[in-house]
């Protein structure tokens, strides 16, 4: 029996949002099971951080412009080949100070927590797929959220953002089959310990956590070993699901 599980030898994987959190979690396992990764982060210092340990390729723009994903994919395909497995971990979870009801939501906290959660995924899945397709072989996988199933109070864009990276993740699925070995994936974390979290204010924090019977945060480690599996080549005959990873909250 092979003890190579979940090997990713010679494999080229982005991860969005990886210079902190879970993304850098998810770049950090990934480079421990041999693939090359691309650190993609807003933040220069973060990205060549994360990638300098790793020994990964530091991936700097704004995922949400197609001039600066042209780039950067081309970036890593120039330095480390064809891109195999795409994780969309970047995430906000709202304009910072914005935790308020729908009523009082404006447009402008709708448009940056959708531009970034799921234009700027589907403008990335958009620069991997036809290379994925050309050569039959892919995995996708997208950080979705606990409150995309469930929705959280006053996190209304966030809830809805995730809910729809849930049901783009069921979509795309559908429209690779036969299209060769590409899997799509999403992870529904409950609360994990990261800068996210910065960006709520306590009691909101202490909401979501009531409602996880282990009664803590997850770590980012932990989100990590489960994305491992998604990005792996023996991810063959699971796409289109969403994984719970929310300490016992969600049990359907």
């Amino acid at each position: 029996m092979s003890t190579n599980f979940f090997r990713l030898d010679g494999k080229v994987a982005v991860v969005t949002g990886g210079g902190q959190g879970i993304g850098e979690a998810i770049c950090r396992r990934l480079a421990g099971a041999g693939a090359k990764v691309g650190v993609f982060d807003v933040n220069a210092d973060s990205a060549g951080r994360v990638a300098k340990a790793i020994g990964g390729v530091p991936l700097v723009g704004d995922l949400t412009r197609e001039g600066d994903l042209d780039r950067v994919f081309g970036e890593i395909v120039a330095q480390a080949g064809p891109v195999d497995v795409l994780v969309n971990n970047a995430g906000v979870a709202s304009r910072k100070g914005r935790d308020v009801p729908i009523w009082e939501s404006v447009r402008e906290d709708w448009e940056f927590v959708f531009g970034i959660n799921v234009t700027g995924l589907v403008l990335c899945c958009k620069a991997v797929l036809p290379g994925m397709i050309e050569r039959r072989y892919g995995r996708i996988v997208n950080i979705a959220s606990i409150a995309g199933k469930e929705g959280n109070p006053k996190m209304g864009p966030y809830s809805a953002s995730k809910a729809a990276v849930i049901a783009l993740t069921k979509s795309l699925s559908k429209e690779l089959v036969g299209k060769g070995d590409i899997c799509v994936n999403s992870v529904a974390p409950a609360v994990i310990q990261t800068p996210i979290l910065d960006q709520l204010d306590a009691a909101q924090i202490n909401m979501m956590l009531s409602k996880i019977p282990l009664g803590r945060t997850g770590k980012p480690e932990e989100v990590a070993a489960l994305v491992h599996f998604l990005s792996s080549a023996d991810c063959s005959f699971t796409t289109g699901f969403c994984f719970d990873i929310s300490g016992g909250r969600a049990t359907y």
